[in-house]
């Protein structure tokens, strides 16, 4: 199970708020309470669909299993990994994004991009890069540059040309700046705006990204193409490039294509011949996606180039290999409803999102008290003088006073002036030119505050916002619930070759080889086709000669599979092969079916080696089951049984 995953699971099943009432149990010496117990079961009698856990004794069971986990994790010190700490601190910073918000502003630009979502615009770009650290003059000389390429595009030189020639994206040299079609969120938010607001056949003003100096021209705009959901048959590329070998692939989605042509069902091709094993057995069918969602632009494109409801496209190859698609439905541009959550989460990781931490700020000014000792700050400003353009400026050590506090917030923080003009220290690489040195430093002060202030109420949301905190000690809980778990279990069972062996022979019988025959299975929806195969097959005729002898005339009438199968595969159960040699000649679905069995593999035990996966698998499963009975035994565990009858009385009120 992945991490995230269990994490997620834990969050659901176990949340927990700490409230000092009646201990209904101990672990050791350690208290837990009857508020946090009816809270998480009542939270989760909807989500529980085991009948057995909604059961007040069994669910008792099930907590106390959990505790006992978490206890056994800080008993091992898992709490004071690095590994831990950071993981937790990463969790924290994701989360606490979700409060560093303004409502109203992020409603605008949730509504923006929206509006933006709902097109599709196809851009070209020529780009000058500039270096992180570049000086004020390796800045200058490269605006000149685009300024003077966009000034060549202006009076008639082709944009692509003028591309292909200098720009700075490599990609540029062979596509002349063509990005294709792009909509809200796929690139990054100061050229999507350009993008969106220069009108079609337009050249943009120069504008800058974190990546340099751009122009741009707008080719096209179109409305969204929402979502498709598409079939597909697959035929993977060969491993190696073999000219032999492509060719047979191509010849067999050729092949395909003509039998759908003369009428065989799609579906049924899809399951017998499609590489894609995750779609074959459903027809072919994916999961519905939107444009750019997909590896491959070839298949996009094909796919929605479809128009009507099962409509099926041409053989064509993609990077992944060979494929046919049949459209099953379209689908418009979702409702700003259905995709308002999933829009903020973007803004809020998107750079849009310095709009939102900006009104924040301001927000927060009115929230706390603020106090700034402008004596004090009158003289940092001295402090700073003209060789910050240089970046050459140092701050002084010596000043006595700048120890002293510039900034204070809400009565508890303060900040030094030393503090702030580190940070101006900092500020020197980004090459900033504003002047004179006094508005300079007004500048830089109020970009400092603004930090230092959002980072105040960042680190006190556990104080500021109790769900937070629930959320934080719930997540605190799973991650060591998870590296607990990966310690004792998933990575012994993984390791512990001696124990996987002694499992596997104690349950050799879970791991067996059905019947298996390596077959040549023979398909047409022809009964006649299927019998002449089955003569030439008796008279051991390769599967090439009666491809040959069957397969005329651009038509395919006889497809052939081969391998190793086990006895319920597929058509095998009907075939009921019992002996090598030909079959009978069956039917199932729209086809007739006939094989030759090459030999048969009587029942037998798999290896370690060959069931491997799944027997690392029952054997995790193994140890955990055990596992919380050794927890019993380590630690001591006592249930108030008087607080557990009120508590049982209270849910049946």
């Amino acid at each position: 199970m992945k991490k995230h995953n269990l994490v997620l699971l834990v969050l659901v099943l176990f949340s927990t708020q700490l409230f000092s009432q009646k201990a209904l149990f101990k672990i050791d010496d350690k208290p837990f309470y009857t508020d946090e117990f009816l809270r998480v079961y009542n939270k989760n009698l909807d989500l529980v669909k085991d009948e057995s856990q909604k059961d007040l004794n069994a669910y008792l069971d099930l907590y106390i299993g959990y505790k006992l986990k978490v206890e056994k994790a800080k008993k091992l010190g898992l709490q004071n990994e690095e590994k831990y700490k950071g993981e937790l601190n990463s969790y924290r910073t994701q989360l606490a994004k979700t409060y560093l918000n303004d409502v109203k502003v992020t409603k605008q630009l949730v509504d923006e991009a929206y509006d933006r979502m709902k097109q599709e615009v196809k851009a070209s770009h020529i780009l000058v890069l500039i270096k992180d650290g570049a000086l004020p003059k390796d800045t200058l000389d490269s605006y000149k540059r685009i300024s003077d390429l966009r000034n060549r595009i202006l009076k008639g030189e082709k944009f692509d040309e003028v591309a292909k020639k200098f720009s700075e994206d490599p990609s540029a040299k062979t596509n002349g700046g063509d990005l294709g079609y792009f909509s809200a969120f796929k690139m990054v938010y100061p050229f999507e705006n350009e993008a969106f607001n220069t009108p079609v056949g337009g050249i943009s003003k120069i504008f800058r990204t974190r990546f340099g100096y751009h122009i741009l021209r707008v080719d096209d705009k179109r409305p969204n193409r929402g979502e498709v959901t598409v079939a597909h048959i697959m035929l993977l590329n060969p491993k190696d490039a073999n000219p032999e070998k492509e060719a047979e692939v191509k010849n067999t989605i050729d092949d395909i294509y003509k039998k759908i042509q003369q009428g065989e069902s799609f579906e049924a091709l899809a399951n017998q011949f499609s590489d894609d094993k995750s779609t074959s057995t459903n027809g072919g069918k994916l999961q519905r996606f939107a444009s750019g969602q997909l590896t491959s632009q070839e298949f996009e494109n094909v796919a929605f180039s479809l128009k009507e409801k099962g409509e099926i496209s041409q053989p064509f190859q993609s990077q992944f290999g060979w494929h046919i698609v049949k459209l099953i439905d379209k689908f418009p541009v979702k409702s700003l409803e259905e995709v308002q959550s999933e829009l903020e989460n973007k803004v809020k990781k998107d750079e849009r999102s310095i709009l939102i931490t900006n009104s924040l700020a301001k927000k927060l000014q009115s929230k706390y008290s603020i106090e700034k000792n402008n004596k004090l700050y009158a003289q940092v400003v001295k402090a700073v003088s003209e060789d910050f353009y240089k970046q050459s400026w140092e701050r002084p050590t010596d000043v006595k006073s700048f120890n002293e506090s510039l900034l204070t917030i809400d009565k508890k923080k303060k900040f030094s002036a030393n503090d702030f003009l580190e940070f101006v220290e900092t500020q020197q690489k980004l090459h900033i030119q504003t002047r004179p040195v006094t508005t300079l430093v007004d500048e830089l002060y109020e970009k400092w505050f603004e930090n230092e202030l959002l980072k105040y109420y960042d680190d006190n949301l556990e104080n500021e916002i109790p769900e937070f905190r629930y959320v934080m000690d719930e997540y605190r809980d799973g991650l060591l619930l998870f590296d607990l778990m990966e310690k004792e279990i998933w990575d012994k069972a993984k390791t512990d070759s001696i124990g996987l062996e002694k499992f596997y022979n104690m349950n050799k019988a879970n791991y067996m080889w059905k019947k298996r025959f390596d077959v040549d299975i023979y398909s047409s929806t022809d009964e006649k086709i299927v019998a002449k195969a089955q003569n030439y097959i008796k008279k051991g005729k390769s599967i090439e000669y009666i491809k040959e002898k069957l397969n005329k005339d651009g038509k395919v009438n006889i497809m052939v599979k081969s391998g190793i199968y086990e006895e319920d595969y597929d058509v095998l159960p009907e075939l009921k092969p019992t002996k090598k040699g030909t079959s009978d000649v069956v039917k199932k679905g729209e086809y007739f079916f006939v094989a030759n069995v090459k030999e048969i593999k009587p029942e037998t035990t798999k290896t370690i080696e060959e069931c491997k996966g799944k027997l690392i698998s029952d054997y995790q499963q193994y140890l955990e089951n055990n596992w919380v009975s050794d927890l019993k035994k380590e630690f001591k565990v006592s249930v108030d049984n008087n607080v557990f009858d009120e508590v049982k009385s209270q849910v049946k009120k």
